[in-house]
């Protein structure tokens, strides 16, 4: 594999000592799933990022596996929030400078995001995130994720029906 091409994210991890493993993908917006097919990784260890918003403060970023979908009623309650919301993919650009496809926490470090893990997270060592742009991936320890971006960790995902689960 040709060497990935070095962004914020991928400085930072070194900066920090932080051992992780970077993987090149198409640059166009793929899902989570898509992502594990390519990488060969099973879906339960690639994680998304979806932007969620409150009435009032910074948005949170509910990270979940490919597998689920967030739980808006879990979330809001993990934040202390009656209720929460999904924007639209244009909106979540616009909160976080990021395209589709490619926000990630890792990216968004000291900028007030909450992010919320869920918790199906840490039945393994690692997980897959994106890089903080469309076409990276990184792989690294579900320790270091926490320990780097703050991640609160609750049972935020609902697990996809086999028929919401789209076969790339």
């Amino acid at each position: 594999m040709a060497a990935v091409k070095k962004n914020n994210v991928t400085r930072l991890l070194e900066k920090r000592g932080v051992p992780y493993t970077a993987y090149e993908l198409p640059p166009e917006k793929l899902g989570a799933l898509e992502t594990a097919r390519l990488l060969h990784v099973p879906p339960e260890r690639v994680f998304k990022t979806i932007v969620v918003t409150r009435k009032q403060g910074k948005p949170i970023l509910a990270v979940v596996s490919a597998l689920q979908e967030v739980d808006l009623k879990a979330v809001a309650k993990a934040v202390g929030e009656k209720k929460v919301f999904l924007p639209s993919q244009k909106e979540a650009e616009r909160l976080t400078g990021l395209l589709a496809g490619g926000i990630s926490p890792l990216a968004l470090l000291g900028r007030g995001f909450t992010v919320l893990l869920d918790e199906s997270a840490t039945q393994a060592d690692f997980l897959h995130v994106s890089g903080g742009q469309r076409g990276l991936n990184v792989r690294l320890a579900v320790k270091d994720f926490i320990r780097l971006t703050g991640a609160r960790v609750a049972p935020i995902g609902r697990t996809l029906s086999p028929s919401d689960i789209k076969k790339p």
